[in-house]
């Protein structure tokens, strides 16, 4: 049986990776960080009590910032597999924590490369380390011939999160050559699911076009609409990162659709999986998004109520309340329905990053000719993958609000 670590494993990557591994027959071993709070939910169908004799999941705590704890794990595990999934990954909010990022997507990887060279597990244990397209920068002279970025594009990162990963990236190639190691980087492009982190762009769009479709919330707030992204979906991904680690030859690889769409464009398909057709007016920080139709038919297929019927949803939020104002600010307080001419979108200058990478796209071409890669999804299947998604849990604070309790207030 075949081991693997995963560094991550709380994450949405980590996830489905764990899943599609076990499917595969392997034990799987899992390092998750220590928390007041209880944070594997993405990962809570897999458990797997301790006591079972045949138990293939197992999890260790851990941190990519702690190098004596990584190469205890690595010694007990004995892996032949380490997807080094880890990582501080928000690229906003690695300006604001620039020497965090540095520690744990920068050196974190030095760490595990280390340990596996430190314990004499060069010959058997095989690394994969999960790298970035914002290695590019989106800088147009570094594509290739095709208008693509690929594994022989320049780097030229622009933010805390891409300069941290240029050194994971760049150590994982040293590593492989200096020590013929089994280390490879897999540089994904964006990818998304339902399983997504609630404060990345996609899932935000998602989560606020259900609760707008619902009446849960009133409009959502963006940065830039015009950044460009290569998205695809992260099952797709994970397969491909196993795919990596199986071919015969240590090397680098682009993980991507080859398809670039507007952040504007994907909240024009979110809304259009509840039948919602937006319009945009104005330009730069004025721009807005109104609604411009709605397909009857297809919000209630998709929503599973009526058109009229949140005005009845709305009254639940006015119930009595003895600890006054203050305990409304546990529940949403929109209290209108999608209707023609509403407002659901606006932007905020405040996402928008110091440095900007405004186009992002992939060329998977090697991936698919040499390993046979080829995607599952396309973008339109994710969106509504993802929308579908969003909609079940937010239904679940409809019926809350139904039945007199509060919902809690989430702001992304």
């Amino acid at each position: 049986m075949k081991v693997a670590l995963i560094t991550g494993i709380t994450g949405q990557d980590g996830s489905y990776l764990a899943e599609l591994l076990l499917e595969k027959g392997y034990m799987v071993h899992g390092i998750k960080r220590r928390s007041s709070l209880f944070n594997t939910d993405r990962i809570d169908h897999l458990y797997q009590d301790p006591h079972d004799p045949n138990q293939r999941l197992k999890l260790h705590y851990g941190d990519l910032t702690d190098a004596m704890n990584l190469t205890r794990i690595i010694q007990e595990c004995q892996p032949d597999e380490i997807y080094n999934l880890g990582a501080m990954s928000h690229v906003k909010v690695s300006f604001d924590s620039p020497e965090y990022v540095g520690n744990v997507d920068g050196l974190g990887t030095l760490r595990i490369l280390e340990a596996v060279r430190i314990l004499g597990l060069e010959k058997k244990t095989r690394i994969y380390q999960a790298s970035t397209s914002e290695l590019y920068g989106g800088l147009p002279e570094n594509k290739n011939e095709r208008g693509f970025y690929d594994e022989n594009s320049p780097f030229y990162p622009r933010s805390p999160y891409g300069v941290a990963k240029i050194y994971g990236f760049w150590i994982t190639k040293n590593y492989r050559e200096a020590y013929d190691m089994y280390a490879c980087n897999g540089i994904l492009f964006n990818h998304e699911s339902p399983r997504r982190g609630e404060t990345f762009v996609t899932r935000k769009i998602t989560r606020a076009v259900a609760k707008i479709a619902l009446g849960l919330q009133d409009k959502v707030f963006l940065g830039n609409l015009e950044a460009k992204r290569d998205w695809g979906h992260a099952k797709d991904y994970v397969r491909m990162m196993w795919m990596i680690l199986q071919a015969e030859k240590a090397e680098d690889w682009v993980i991507a659709t080859g398809i670039t769409t507007t952040v504007r464009d994907f909240v024009r398909m979110a809304f259009e999986e509840v039948g919602i057709e937006v319009e945009f007016k104005g330009e730069g920080v004025n721009e807005k998004g109104f609604i411009k139709s709605i397909d009857k038919e297809k919000y209630e297929a998709a929503t599973g109520m009526n058109i009229d019927q949140q005005t009845s949803n709305n009254e639940n939020r006015t119930t009595n309340n003895e600890e006054g104002s203050s305990n409304n600010e546990n529940r949403t307080t929109n209290n209108e329905q999608p209707t023609i001419g509403k407002e659901v979108l606006s932007v905020d200058p405040s996402y928008f990053r110091p440095t900007e990478v405004d186009l992002l796209l992939g060329d998977p071409t090697k991936a698919k000719e040499q390993l046979g890669w080829v995607p599952e999804y396309d973008l339109k299947g994710l969106v509504k993958d993802m929308m579908q998604g969003d909609i079940a849990i937010m239904k679940k604070d409809v019926d809350l609000l139904k039945a007199g309790h509060q919902i809690l207030k989430q702001l992304e």
